[in-house]
Formats: C-alpha cells, sequence, structure tokens
C-alpha cells in the first residue's frame, strides 16, 4: 500500500506509507515536542532512537503511549498527540531528566537557546518532584570546544552529527544505565583525540553540553587596553546569516550593519575577510596552475588533484585519517591566517607599531577558527597571527550585551587597505565558492583570454558530491567538490586508490560550507536556511562592481609594495604553510 489513512487529533490525514507518526503530525501542523529527533534530509539521515522519549504519544487500542519519532504509521490508525495521559507523562519525563541536570540556567553559554530550558517553560514545569543523587564527570576544554556532560542528555544528536554527517568517529554512548553519557572513547579530552573541531556536534546539542569556548572577555579586555590597536575580520558567510540572531529572516544581507556595529564596539579598524579570499586565490589559483603546467610538461611527479585548504577542520581531519595524502592539499593557508599574516607583518609596519602591539580579532562562521589560531605554524616568537576569532553566536551576543539596536543601524563600508574584495571573495562562504572563485582567476590567468561567463552554475548546488568539467581553453579541467567530512573522505578513498581522475578537488567539513558552520545561528539542520543563505552570498557576488579576485586593485598593490608575487618567496613565507601527520 502506497498511503496510509489515519486519523490524528480528530483530523484525517493520508500520508505516504513508513512516514512515522512524528512526521505525519508535523505534515498538518501538529507540534509534537521531541529532544533527540532530528532530520538531514538533504544527506538522508535521521535521528530517531525515541532515547528521550518525550515525544509519546496515545494511540487507540495500544495499552501503552508510543514514541512518535520512531513508530511509523498504520492504516486506521488514531493518536492522541496531547491527551492529559500524553501531557503527564511528557511532565513526568522532563521532570526525571531535570532531577539529573544542573541548574545553573543563569550562567549556562545556552541559556535562552536551550531546548531542554524552553521546553520545561512551554510544559510549565515549576518545580521537580524526584529528587535522587546526580551524576558527574569532569570538564573538558580543548582549544575549541567545551563538553560540560553533566548537562548531557543522551539525545545522541552530537553522536549521529559525528558519526554519520561527519564520519570521524570520535562521540559514542559509553557506559550504562545511569551513568550512560556520550563521550570520546575512554572519556579521553576531545583534544587527545582525532576530534577536527567542525562544531557540528556543537550545532546540533539541545541543551550546554556542548558549546564553543567562548572569546567574548579577551575581545573585550583587548578593546579597553588603550595600548593596543585593535583590528577584526569578518567572514563572508556571516553577513549572511547574523541577521537571523535579530528575528530576521535567514538570507537576509547585513554587510553594512555588521561592519556599524564593529565600529560603534571600538575597533580601530573593521576590514573584511573577503580581501584575504581574494589573496588565497591569488596563490591557490597560481599553485593550480603550476601544477598543471608541470603536469602538461610530462613531470610524473606532481601531486594532483591539488586539494583546497582553506578550512581548519577539513585540514585536521586528513592529518588525523590520511596522513599519506599531506602533500596533496594546496599549501596556501586559510584566509583567516593569510589576513593575519598580512595584518602582523605589514600593516602593523604600516602603521609604526610591534605586532605584539596589534590585536587581531575574526569574527567567524566556524568553531575550528579558534583551534586554528593557536596552531603553533601560525605564531612569531609566541605571537599568534590571529589572536581571538568569535563565532557568529558570540558576535551577536557582544552586540545585544552593548545595547546597540542592530536593525537600525545604518549601512558603513569596511575600511581599507584590507576591506577591499571581489564577489569571488564573498562566495568562500558556500560550498563550491572556493574553487568558482579560483576558476575565475585561473581561466583568465591560463589563457589570457578574458571569462566568456562569470558564473559557473555547473559548480553550484548543495548535493554532497558534485563535479563538473570546465573547458580551460582546450584543457578539460575536472573538478570535484564535497561538503560534509563524510562526503570528503568518499573523494580521499579515491585519491588514496588512485581513482580519482580530478585535476582539483574543493572541500568543506560543514554541510552547506561556512554558511552551515559550527558558530552560526542554530539552524538544527533546516536545509532550507542553508539554501537562504547560500543565496544571499550569490546575490552580494552579483552585486559587486570587481568580481575576480586578481582585479581587486589592493590585491594588486600589495604584490606590487610588499609580496612581489604569488609564488615568491616571501609570499610562501607568509603566505602558505605546511601540514603534519597526526596519527
Amino acid at each position: 500500500m502506497d498511503t496510509v489513512n489515519l486519523i490524528i487529533d480528530n483530523k484525517p490525514v493520508v500520508v505516504k506509507a513508513g512516514t512515522t507518526i512524528l512526521e505525519a503530525a508535523s505534515g498538518i501542523g501538529v507540534h509534537v515536542p521531541t529532544l533527540c529527533h532530528m532530520k538531514l534530509s538533504d544527506l538522508n539521515i535521521e535521528n530517531k532512537p525515541g532515547d528521550c522519549r518525550v515525544c509519546m504519544v496515545e494511540v487507540k487500542g495500544r495499552k501503552n503511549l508510543v514514541p512518535a519519532c520512531c513508530t511509523e504509521v498504520s492504516n486506521g490508525m488514531e493518536v492522541n498527540t496531547h491527551s492529559i495521559r500524553v501531557i503527564n507523562a511528557r511532565r513526568t519525563v522532563l521532570e526525571l531528566i531535570l532531577s539529573d541536570h544542573p541548574a545553573d540556567c543563569l550562567i549556562c553559554p545556552k541559556s535562552g537557546k536551550c531546548d531542554l530550558q524552553n521546553l520545561a517553560h512551554k510544559l510549565g514545569i515549576r518545580e521537580i518532584h524526584y529528587q535522587g543523587e546526580q551524576s558527574h564527570y569532569r570538564a573538558d576544554t580543548s582549544p575549541a570546544i567545551i563538553r560540560d556532560i553533566d548537562k548531557c542528555i543522551m539525545c545522541r544528536r552530537c553522536e549521529m552529527m559525528c558519526n554519520k554527517v561527519q564520519t570521524v568517529g570520535v562521540l559514542s554512548a559509553i557506559n550504562r544505565g545511569f551513568y550512560s553519557v556520550v563521550s570520546p572513547a575512554f572519556e579521553m579530552n576531545l583534544d587527545h583525540s582525532v576530534c577536527t573541531y567542525c562544531g557540528q556536534c556543537v550545532a546540533v546539542c539541545p541543551t550546554g553540553a556542548l558549546t564553543e569556548v567562548d572569546e567574548t572577555g579577551n575581545v573585550i579586555r583587548a578593546l579597553s587596553d588603550p595600548s593596543k590597536t585593535v583590528i577584526v575580520q569578518t567572514a563572508p558567510a556571516v553577513r549572511a546569516a547574523l541577521g537571523e540572531e535579530f528575528d530576521m529572516e535567514p538570507g537576509t544581507l547585513v554587510t553594512g550593519k555588521l561592519v556599524a556595529a564593529l565600529k560603534r564596539l571600538g575597533f580601530d579598524y573593521v576590514f573584511d575577510t573577503d580581501f584575504a579570499a581574494d589573496l588565497t586565490i591569488m596563490e591557490e589559483g597560481t599553485e593550480l596552475l603550476n601544477r598543471l603546467s608541470r603536469k602538461l610538461s610530462g613531470d610524473k611527479d606532481v601531486k594532483l588533484p591539488i586539494l583546497t585548504s582553506c578550512c581548519p577542520a577539513w585540514v585536521k581531519f586528513f592529518e588525523h585519517q590520511f596522513p599519506e595524502l599531506k602533500d596533496i592539499p594546496s599549501t596556501a593557508r586559510s584566509p583567516q591566517q593569510m589576513f593575519g599574516s598580512i595584518a602582523k607583518n605589514w600593516f602593523a609596519e604600516k602603521l609604526g607599531i610591534k605586532r605584539e602591539d596589534l590585536v587581531v580579532v575574526s569574527i567567524m562562521p566556524c568553531v575550528a577558527k579558534k583551534y586554528e589560531c593557536g596552531r603553533d605554524e601560525f605564531k612569531a616568537n609566541g605571537n599568534p597571527d590571529v589572536d581571538f576569532a568569535l563565532t557568529t553566536r558570540e558576535f551577536a551576543a557582544l552586540i545585544k550585551v552593548s545595547n546597540i539596536d542592530f536593525s537600525t543601524l545604518p549601512d558603513e563600508d569596511f575600511d581599507n587597505p584590507l576591506g577591499e574584495s571581489s564577489g569571488a571573495g564573498v562566495i568562500f562562504g558556500t560550498t563550491g565558492g572556493v574553487i568558482e572563485a579560483a576558476v575565475r582567476t585561473a581561466y583568465e590567468l591560463f589563457t589570457n583570454k578574458p571569462l566568456p561567463r562569470i558564473d559557473f552554475d555547473e559548480l553550484r548546488g548543495m548535493e554532497g558530491i558534485r563535479q563538473a568539467t570546465i573547458d580551460f581553453g582546450g584543457l578539460p579541467l575536472k573538478i570535484g567538490i564535497a561538503h560534509g567530512l563524510g562526503n570528503a573522505r568518499k573523494l580521499l578513498e579515491d585519491v588514496q586508490a588512485g581513482k580519482s581522475e580530478f585535476h582539483a578537488i574543493e572541500i568543506m567539513s560543514c554541510p552547506g560550507g561556512c554558511i552551515g558552520g559550527g558558530g552560526q545561528p542554530y539552524h538544527h539542520g533546516n536545509a532550507e536556511i542553508l539554501k537562504k543563505r547560500q543565496m544571499a552570498l550569490y546575490r552580494e557576488d552579483k552585486n559587486k562592481v570587481i568580481r575576480k579576485s586578481h582585479e581587486n586593485k589592493y590585491i594588486i598593490e600589495l604584490y606590487k609594495e610588499f609580496l612581489e608575487k604569488p609564488l615568491s618567496e616571501k609570499a610562501h613565507h607568509l603566505l602558505h604553510t605546511e601540514y603534519f601527520d597526526r596519527t
């Protein structure tokens, strides 16, 4: 039978066979609460363990209540989603969960955005009738993520993201009964594991069990120090999502207001990471052309495909899981780190100050950027190129605590010279954007001809793995694209086995790319929100006067004045890096 007829809350419903009660109820606008269920439709992955038991409903003829998230509908079924019996069961379950949960909501970083807190409020829980032993675990603070496992409710969403989506395999259920918890094996620290700090576990956690390391206090102290010059860069994906923290529609571009807010917070200069994205294209694109030219001339030692290197979580992933391939990715640093290097080594000199007196702050959609700041290869005598990275969420909280009415701010422009960028720099924030930006520049440098078109629609989309062939003046350039580390693994296994025919592969660790980063406003796997953020970046790209990285006049001047040319000795020293076997 292809369809099933049933009744939900006295309403007749017709759904496909195999549909769960939760899905059927949602289809007619009936909200059934749940703490563990999550569906990532674009990835065809669903977390429906039925563990939290909050979604229990009453089915006529059945003695016990059933979990709506993992019970399939049947013909003639009659469901009551909010009977008194159901409400009583939900309140009881929730009180039991809360009885083993810390009551520190006032200082919890997830307060106000905690699913558990919101559900307790909705069900009117004012006291807990079940008192007893509470489980306690040691806190685990890594360079990017804090695990406060006393707040774990065993929903196992993080486990789904870590194992099914990202295939990193760090988090799983350990122990039994009352002491069950989600943790790395042997309860080891995250920084002792193969964790990539992608932050997708943080993005889906319904409580404060997983949060990012908050650098807001350090940034406030730097802004308050008169001896420091504090500059800020902001990543492309931030402008497409920040508005959601202020009740704006997903996909609302807030570039000008973002700049205005940063200036009101007291930053001495407000720059754009998109400038460094253009710089990245000059280095990474030249590196691609260099490898292609050598390959065409018969050099058998050339490493292809070249892999993009902008994402620190992806870098850490292949250092742990595919160390034998560490010579294949581009050696170009990420835009965040290129910006920091240029700021500390060139801009500080122009200002006439020591690099130690220049504080570089990043506003990033990413949790792993915090870890990237601390990598030793990005420091000079212990002084990091980028001092602090704030997530989009942290930045929004800082705006709110500063009593800035974000929605009424006038649009303001980035400062120069590190604030000017092309449309190619903007689309770095979405899957397919880095390689499209590279193609725009590499094509013209390779063929010495103008691009016949700017937009490469064949590189765009939200499919987890995509491929396209671009005509490079007679050379068919084969390109692969993957977002989500599970998809990246598939492409890397082909490279490892010598089966890959690609010349270049773009990889981003988060679903959707940076627009779905672990530090973005919580979207809980809503693919429509990601698509709206993606389209916002393409709109900003289209409205840019300059849409190719090599036409950015400030990039051209930087090479003339300081770097000489792409892949020069100075550029290699300041803008490139190396990778390490972390097995």
